[in-house]
């Protein structure tokens, strides 16, 4: 899996941080003041996942989704004010409840000390990011991210999002190497997607939350682990 790899990607959220269940409270709570209607946690993840995709190649896909959430929950308000409440809304999750997952932090401190280079490769926004570094108390207690990765590309510097390869082409290409020599880690299916376009080696890592999207995972990933522990007896 490691042999002759120089630089690793990592994707952020549902694979070093448990958090794509947080963002499904968000939208729960987002449609909860916004909107008369409920809607199941998984439907919400499900919807999410669907209108990214479909957006994926629009300057703000966020936006563009809570264009989505108005219409089919009927809100009052704009998208843009949509936007700006979901992420009012998020601060108290990013800041409080999100925590890394398992054995995380021990796992990057190894590869690190290996020598590996360690890219944060992440379609998250730059201010999640930043508020993780800066307010996020369970992670900032295990790793410092500006000391684990020598590279940070958040959806800020890509044109085109995830399962589109911008991202990692642009890690690779930021660091002077070929696809051999890179090692993509990914939850999603469209974080291997975007992997696989890419040409680059990708290990998939177990989230509860892409269960319905395993098998599909599996099939396309070169490697799957169930968790980091796995991979620590290596080093």
């Amino acid at each position: 899996m490691f042999e002759q790899k120089k630089l690793i990607c990592f994707d952020l959220d549902g694979t070093l941080i448990d958090s794509v269940g947080v963002w499904n409270q968000v939208d729960a709570a987002l449609i909860e003041q916004l909107s008369v209607k409920k809607v199941d946690l998984f439907q919400i993840q499900a919807e999410r996942d669907q209108s990214l995709k479909h957006y994926k190649t629009y300057a703000d896909p966020y936006l563009q989704y809570c264009a989505y959430l108005k219409e089919k929950y009927e809100m009052l308000l704009s998208p843009e004010q949509i936007k700006q409440q979901r992420y009012e809304i998020s601060h108290y999750f990013l800041d409080q409840v999100i925590d890394l997952k398992p054995t995380v932090a021990e796992f990057l401190y190894a590869l690190k000390q290996q020598g590996f280079i360690l890219a944060l490769t992440t379609t998250t926004s730059i201010n999640n990011v930043n508020r993780y570094r800066k307010n996020n108390v369970k992670i900032n207690q295990k790793m410092n991210i500006d000391e684990l990765f020598s590279l940070v590309l958040t959806r800020e510097d890509v044109e085109n999002i995830k399962p589109h390869p911008e991202m990692y082409l642009k890690a690779m290409q930021h660091f002077e190497l070929n696809r051999s020599e890179c090692l993509i880690f990914e939850d999603s299916l469209i974080g291997v997607e975007a992997a696989v376009n890419a040409g680059i080696d990708v290990v998939a890592v177990y989230d509860q939350y892409s269960q319905h999207e395993l098998e599909q995972i599996k099939q396309k990933a070169q490697f799957y682990v169930e968790d980091y522990a796995q991979l620590l007896s290596d080093f």
